[in-house]
């Protein structure tokens, strides 16, 4: 494994940098490709080879995978846009799925590219009544599922899966549910809403839950899954299912911050999202809250993780592990406004 590079998509967000730190930890060769002039490529660790470009662009693509003669690779897809509103978006496909099709066609056209692991989403997964926890599936569905960005993991799941079967691609899925943790320079949603909590700009909650995982967790699952993960088998990589209220409880005390005052009950919050949807299509402004973000709070976020863990080795640490080591991250970066913490 001496001649072994790693290359890596996305590797100047969230998970595609945690993932690099720990490959370049255990002391494996690592190539990032990154869009040119993202400012968060200064944040790629030491030690990591950087090729700039565009996964839409197949030439990029190429220069990307062309590695020096006796070089075998294990690429880890990751690059993703994401977005938070339901209505199609051309960039949303164009990169989640044209790009991921750039990207199986750049391994099969490497006869030393010796594996694929994509990293879809818990999104691409038709969702289960409440109560049932939710597993693998073997066939993706965009029409199953809700939402621009979960239509667009399905279809490029599929597009993977279909290339497993009928090209002989050596591919394995993971299916990340949401992301939490430390280290994340490029500010996402998530880590958004927890300043937001922290800092005192969130009045208000939503009686709903979700499933958050530790980026460092869902960073080891899929480095596990380029080890271990079988031919064109899927895994999802969740945690337990939290409640805002408990979640928002948890942040309280570490960061000593301010609580949320009230929660919406559901019903209410879908009615204001519904109101301020109209109110933002007269103005012409985002809306505040969207019948959408409602929707993602409401849903089953139960997910069964199992099947990583007996394959993969998967492990997850406790939420209130996870947002210590967060708020202290937040707190040295000057995310936070320190004089609130305890």
């Amino acid at each position: 494994m001496k001649n072994t590079l790693y290359l890596v998509t996305g590797a100047a967000g969230f998970l595609g940098g945690t993932v690099l730190r720990q490959l370049i930890e255990r002391g494996d060769r690592v190539r990032a490709f990154a869009l040119p002039n993202d400012k968060a490529i200064k944040y790629i660790p030491e030690g990591v080879e950087v090729i700039e470009g565009d996964i839409c662009n197949m030439e990029d693509v190429e220069r990307f995978f062309t590695v020096p003669e006796g070089t075998e690779t294990i690429v880890l897809h990751i690059a993703s846009v994401v977005t938070v509103s339901p209505d199609y978006n051309p960039l949303v496909m164009n990169v989640n799925v044209g790009g991921t099709k750039n990207i199986i066609q750049g391994c099969l056209s490497h006869p030393e590219c010796k594996k694929l692991v994509y990293c879809s989403s818990t999104g691409a997964i038709p969702e289960e009544k409440k109560g049932k926890r939710i597993k693998e599936v073997i066939y993706f569905d965009e029409d199953q599922v809700l939402g621009c960005y979960s239509r667009s993991k399905a279809i490029a799941t599929q597009a993977v899966l279909d290339a497993v079967r009928t090209e002989g691609l050596n591919a394995c899925v993971v299916h990340p549910s949401g992301i939490l943790g430390p280290e994340d320079p490029a500010v996402g949603e998530t880590t958004k809403t927890v300043i937001d909590i922290i800092n005192g700009e969130m009045p208000m909650g939503i009686d709903g839950s979700f499933n958050l995982c530790d980026v460092r967790d869902l960073a080891a699952g899929t480095i596990a899954a380029a080890d271990r993960g079988r031919k064109g088998q899927c895994y999802i990589l969740g945690n337990e299912e939290v409640s805002f209220r408990d979640f928002a409880k948890m942040l309280e005390q570490e960061a000593g911050c301010k609580p949320i005052k009230s929660f919406l009950p559901l019903k209410v919050a879908y009615f204001v999202a519904k109101m301020l949807e109209k109110k933002a299509k007269r103005s012409g402004k985002q809306p505040l809250m969207t019948t959408f973000s409602v929707y993602n709070l409401a849903r089953n976020n139960c997910f069964d993780s199992s099947k990583a863990k007996e394959e993969l080795g998967y492990t997850t640490r406790s939420y209130e592990e996870t947002i210590r080591d967060q708020v202290q991250w937040l707190k040295e970066a000057g995310k936070i406004k320190v004089e609130l913490a305890g």
